[in-house]
């Protein structure tokens, strides 16, 4: 009897403690964003993915600003991604509410039937391309390697349209798709000879003198499109309202997102060093963050040119309105 009492009040507590734990599981990607958007305190939870760019600081910032308003109905938690595949991985499953995310990747995704919207844009501009020091002109790059962070990509774009300028071609090089935090390293390796990516991984390479500035995208194309704010259709199918409330602050933070606020979100977030940031957000901006037609037919008629995507989804099938 001794035994048995021994028993039952053992498998009473491991009953409880696997209650209390999630069955022994904290893995954020067990259980569906949308299963998990009420908290406790009845709030409607946000959970967005993000990259450590600063093409995200908006996404940051509405964070902070949301987090001190005590009649905010929203709260956001923040998931940090090491990879463009797994957040696209995760945002298109709808283990995550949203992202900030390059806007080609989330195009792709919805012209292959995934419930997506773009809501608005993460920044404007913010790329450079960085090439080593043995190369002044973009006709040197004949027969080099140049990295990409996907071929999905804005910077994608900017390559092809740079190769433009020199009568070159995408063929005339050899294209290669790297993580950004691996481009300043391989540029100093002499694995790459040049790479277009998001910041502050082009300024890392300046900083430390590992290459320099051949363009910066605003010579290339101006106000370029490159990262967005995405939402999974399933949340904003039910949480219209929390996302509209989210989608109001955002852009109130990309109006305040100036070189010294940015910079501080930035080092909070990144956790980059002074001298990066200063040279990174010379290159980028936050306002305006607006998603307009004519910026977005743009924007397709380019990823139809390349290659990136023969049918990208039309304004009013992919534009959160």
């Amino acid at each position: 009897m001794k035994f048995k009492r021994l028993l039952t009040f053992a498998l009473a507590a491991t009953l409880s403690f696997s209650a209390l734990t999630g069955c022994g599981t904290t893995n954020p990607d067990s259980t569906s964003a949308a299963d998990t958007t009420k908290t406790d305190s009845s709030k409607t939870n946000i959970t967005l993915g993000y990259l450590p760019i600063t093409h995200a600081l908006a996404v940051f910032e509405t964070k902070e600003l949301l987090d001190k308003k005590s009649d905010s109905d929203i709260e956001v938690t923040l998931q940090k991604f090491s990879s463009w595949t797994d957040l696209m991985d995760a945002l298109n499953s709808g283990k995550i509410d949203g992202a900030s995310v390059l806007v080609e990747l989330a195009m792709g995704a919805v012209s292959n039937g995934i419930d997506l919207k773009a809501a608005a844009l993460g920044h404007k501009d913010g790329n450079v391309v960085i090439v080593s020091d043995d190369i002044s002109d973009v006709r040197d790059l004949k027969g080099k390697t140049f990295a990409i962070p996907s071929n999905q990509s804005s910077h994608n774009i900017l390559l092809n349209d740079m190769l433009a300028l020199g009568d070159l071609s995408i063929d005339d090089i050899n294209v290669v798709q790297l993580a950004p935090s691996e481009m300043p390293s391989s540029l100093a390796s002499g694995s790459i000879d040049g790479y277009c990516v998001a910041e502050p991984f082009g300024a890392q390479a300046v900083v430390q003198g590992y290459g320099h500035v051949l363009y910066d995208s605003t010579d290339l194309w101006q106000d370029s499109i490159c990262c967005a704010l995405v939402f999974n259709g399933g949340f904003l199918d039910k949480n219209k309202e929390a996302a509209d409330e989210f989608l109001s602050t955002y852009k109130e933070a990309g109006s305040l997102l100036d070189e010294g606020i940015a910079k501080e979100v930035a080092e909070k977030y990144l956790g980059q060093d002074e001298k990066t940031l200063d040279v990174s957000l010379e290159w980028i901006h936050y306002d305006d963050l607006d998603i307009s037609l004519d910026d977005y037919e743009q924007l397709s008629e380019k990823v139809k040119e390349y290659g990136i995507n023969d049918n990208p989804p039309s304004y009013n099938d992919f534009i959160y309105q």
